[in-house]
């Protein structure tokens, strides 16, 4: 299976990206116990897919972009437009709060992603970072969806481990305050079942699948 480039990915998975995965499941749990709290503080999702992260936030402000129109159009969130997460449409320090979930693995450029993310975060606010674990990806696991004629497609990912994204973080100007790693366990067993892959989730019990990383910009 040949991988194909995140944005042609997007576009096909567009249609059916509403489906809950056990990774966007996973990631979900993950980011709702380290991500800080929202209320009066301004919010960009960078790589927001079709925004449905930010229906319902009670910040005083949230914005999303993503690369792909496609996966915008599907969705019906306000404030949210087509934009490259390496050249953010923004002034510098426009916002307290920025989540990045399940975006940066997708990219060659890890350290040009940080360097933007750090520039329109302000002095003091965090940033909420996700990717695909590593140990997922060295267990033979890709990033894959099913499109809506059935047909499965690997999406281009690049492996960063943890050290590598709190290196990067670094240089960037953000200190770590909080890291957690979501597992195949329990609550996504019914994703298994439902693909008819009992003996997958049997196998995969215990493998982490989602790294999450809660950074302070200085």
């Amino acid at each position: 299976m040949t991988a194909l480039a995140a944005r042609e990915a997007y576009r096909l998975w567009a249609p059916t990206y509403a489906t809950e995965t056990a990774i966007s499941f996973i990631e979900d749990a993950l980011a709702r116990d380290l991500s800080p709290p929202l209320v009066g503080k301004r919010l960009l999702d960078a790589g927001c897919g079709t925004g449905r992260r930010l229906r319902g936030v009670d910040a005083s402000f949230a914005a999303g972009i993503d690369a792909s129109p496609e996966m915008l159009r599907s969705g019906d969130a306000e404030c949210v437009a087509a934009a490259d997460l390496c050249a953010l449409p923004f002034a510098g320090s426009s916002f307290d709060v920025v989540w990045c979930r399940l975006v940066l693995g997708h990219l060659r450029h890890l350290q040009r992603a940080y360097d933007e993310l750090a520039r329109v975060c302000a002095p003091g606010g965090e940033l909420l970072v996700s990717d695909f674990h590593a140990a997922a990806a060295a267990a033979g696991h890709k990033r894959s969806f099913r499109d809506s004629s059935g047909a499965v497609h690997e999406i281009e990912h690049h492996i960063y481990d943890g050290a590598t994204h709190i290196s990067a973080a670094a240089r960037s100007g953000f200190s770590l305050l909080r890291a957690r790693d979501g597992a195949i366990g329990p609550s996504v067993e019914q994703f298994y079942a439902r693909a008819g892959r009992q003996d997958g989730y049997q196998r995969d019990l215990g493998l982490p699948v989602v790294a999450s990383f809660c950074f302070e910009r200085q």
